[in-house]
């Protein structure tokens, strides 16, 4: 199960990230590139690298994502215009087909949980077993500060770099033209 969650995963960001490059309705790529950005999360997740995920989701979801969306309502707005005259359904899916599509994917979530009840993983029951599991009550910004500036350092400086990246790009984009 967990290799199709993967496979899953993989694909939903893949074919989301071609979308994002092939649409030429910007507020729709934009959306699009929320669903590649909650994939990663995923993939990070599965690479068991669970405060990159969290981080990311944070800082690109909650922070990069809306300021592009922000820039993008201000820069232009024959894109606003364009965007209320296209149909008013996301990819002209039918009711019934987003229905379905949403029961599927309840379904995977109701299953994944109730297959974690009843088997949980190896590791977890060992850590339960010996004591070494985190209570509420433990002060872990020693540990997190040691896992910030080791193991995961080079990926926040690698998502420093992109957030930097998208601030010039909304900057750029938010920006009034002159008209000559």
């Amino acid at each position: 199960m967990e290799l199709a969650i993967f496979y899953a995963f993989a694909a939903l960001t893949l074919g989301s990230a071609l979308l994002v490059v092939s649409l030429k309705n910007t507020a729709r790529a934009l959306f699009l590139f929320f669903v590649v950005l909650f994939g990663m999360a995923g993939l990070f997740i599965f690479a068991l690298a669970d405060f990159v995920a969290i981080t990311q989701i944070m800082v690109y979801v909650g922070g990069v994502l809306i300021l592009m969306i922000f820039a993008f309502m201000l820069s232009n707005k024959e894109l606003l215009a364009d965007l209320q005259n296209t149909s008013a359904r996301f990819l002209s899916l039918p009711n019934w087909q987003s229905l379905l599509l949403c029961i599927g994917f309840l379904a995977v979530m109701v299953y994944g949980i109730i297959e974690w009840q009843e088997n949980s993983p190896n590791w977890i029951n060992e850590n339960i077993r010996s004591g070494q599991i985190i209570k509420s009550t433990d002060n872990n910004i020693n540990q997190l500060g040691i896992k910030f500036m080791t193991q995961y350092l080079l990926p926040f400086e690698v998502i420093s770099i992109f957030l930097l990246a998208a601030l010039i790009g909304a900057a750029h984009l938010s920006r009034k033209e002159d008209s000559k």
